[in-house]
Order: structure tokens, then C-alpha cells, then sequence
């Protein structure tokens, strides 16, 4: 396979009334990368000194609307951590700037507005069918700005991966308990079953459904970690549903592919 031969910018806007969602997979002709700097058709990604800088010029889906502006990621620091997600190694996790700043201004939608922003990466030496049963992820900020990140995987042998991380805005981290008990969450429209580690005798909600598709959630929930009731991000992925013939005709709907060099 053509290295480079399946890129995207993934843009998902769920700003009340301007819900956009882009994600055009491009050809190696349309992919450009250095190590301090990615383009992929029209839009680009580029390091400038301590900034990330994002140019956004793609096209939604399945509503044709133009996504069109500006993205600064300014990281309070960059972190070294990574961990494995599976017992072979093969899928990898890594947070760069977990503590960050963000300022979106946006032509097409018009939208400006700046807070806090998480940057991290996954990676893998084979699709994540392979070895994963069901992949659940959350980051929720604390109140003294750090990030607490839980990723709750089940592999397809039974064993399970639990990693419960504290990322501070000075770029370290510590380990703690997550809860031993997972709360279970309501299941999507399409089935989603999601669950929560929270801390012992209180209760999580949902806040609002973000995306529901037949193998991925993202969700906003009201939880307690750590002692503190927090808004997480939330995300849930069944990769096994990934096989179904069904699935795999409907993802050219929200992926759709352009050959060319645009």
C-alpha cells in the first residue's frame, strides 16, 4: 500500500445551529509532510515555534457547506508519555500538549471563540479490528487545570487495558485508581453501549450525544473523578462493527475519497 495513501482532516463543529462534519480522504498525490509541517489537499498543519497552526479549507458532509479558518493550539508544555493499548504493543497512545490554550476563528462558518484545548495522538502497526472488542475514552479537565485521561479497552483475547493518567500543565503526569467499578452509561440510538469509571457512590449523566454512528460515539457526561465533578469528554468505539459489509457501504457518506491533488 502507498504510504500516505489515506489521509484526512477530520472538523467536527457542534456549535448550536452550525453542526459541520468534514473528513475527505485524499490520495499520497495530495500529501505533503515535513517534520515540522503537514498538508493534506487544502488544509495544512504547521509547528511555529512554541504554536501549532491549523488552516482549515474543507467541505462538509453529507450537507455540502465550506469549513473554512484559522486554528492556534498553544500548549502549556509538551509531554513524553506513551503507553500501549494492547498486550502486543502494536497500538500506541500518546498525549503531545494534554494542558492547552486554543483560539478558532472561522470564516466560513463564522465562528470565533478560544479556551481550553487537548492534543494527543494514537497509533497503529495494524487496524484496530485486530486485536480490540471495545475501546472507551475520556479526558475531563480539573480544577487546577490539569487533565485526567481514562482509556478502558477490552481486547479480543478478554484482557483488558485500564490506563487512569494525570497530565499536569508542566508536562508530567501520575497514575491513579480509577474506579474498580464501571457505571453504565444509556446506549446510543445505534446501540452504543458506554460506560464510565467514576469515583465510588455518585452518579454520571449525559449531557449531550455528540455523534452516534454504528460503531463510534462521542459524548459529553457530567461525572466525579478524583473528587470533583467534572465535564468529560467521551468516546466509545466498537471496532469489531467495523467488519459489517452495512458499515463499511455507509462510511463513504462521512469519508468520502478524492483521488486527485485537491
Amino acid at each position: 500500500m502507498q504510504a500516505g495513501n489515506h489521509c484526512a482532516i477530520n472538523v467536527a463543529l457542534y456549535s448550536p445551529g452550525q453542526r459541520r462534519w468534514t473528513m475527505t480522504e485524499r490520495g499520497y498525490r495530495s500529501v505533503e509532510r515535513s517534520a515540522d509541517h503537514l498538508r493534506v489537499g487544502p488544509s495544512q498543519l504547521a509547528w511555529r515555534g512554541d504554536q501549532l497552526d491549523i488552516a482549515l479549507d474543507e467541505i462538509s458532509v453529507p450537507v455540502p457547506q465550506r469549513v473554512r479558518g484559522k486554528v492556534r493550539v498553544y500548549p502549556q508544555a509538551l509531554c513524553s508519555y506513551t503507553n500501549a493499548l494492547d498486550d502486543a504493543g502494536r497500538h500506541r497512545w500518546g498525549p503531545i500538549a494534554p494542558c492547552a490554550r486554543i483560539e478558532v476563528d472561522l470564516a466560513k462558518p463564522g465562528l470565533r471563540w478560544q479556551g481550553n484545548a487537548y492534543l494527543d495522538s494514537n497509533e497503529g502497526d495494524e487496524p484496530v479490528t485486530v486485536p480490540f472488542k471495545t475501546w472507551d475514552w475520556s479526558r475531563a479537565r480539573m480544577a487546577d487545570g490539569s487533565t485526567a485521561v481514562i482509556y478502558d479497552v477490552t481486547q479480543l483475547s478478554g484482557a483488558r487495558t485500564l490506563l487512569a493518567e494525570r497530565f499536569k500543565p508542566d508536562g508530567s503526569w501520575e497514575s491513579f485508581d480509577a474506579a474498580p467499578k464501571r457505571e453504565a452509561m444509556p446506549a446510543t440510538l445505534w446501540r452504543i453501549d458506554r460506560g464510565i469509571r467514576a469515583d465510588a457512590g455518585t452518579t454520571s449523566e449525559v449531557i449531550d450525544t455528540l455523534e452516534d454512528t454504528p460503531f463510534y460515539a462521542r459524548s459529553l457526561l457530567r461525572t466525579h473523578l478524583l473528587g470533583e465533578q467534572v465535564t468529560a469528554v467521551h468516546e466509545t468505539l466498537e471496532p469489531q462493527r467495523l467488519k459489517s459489509r452495512v458499515v463499511q457501504m455507509m462510511l463513504p457518506f462521512r469519508m468520502p475519497r478524492r483521488a486527485g491533488g485537491g
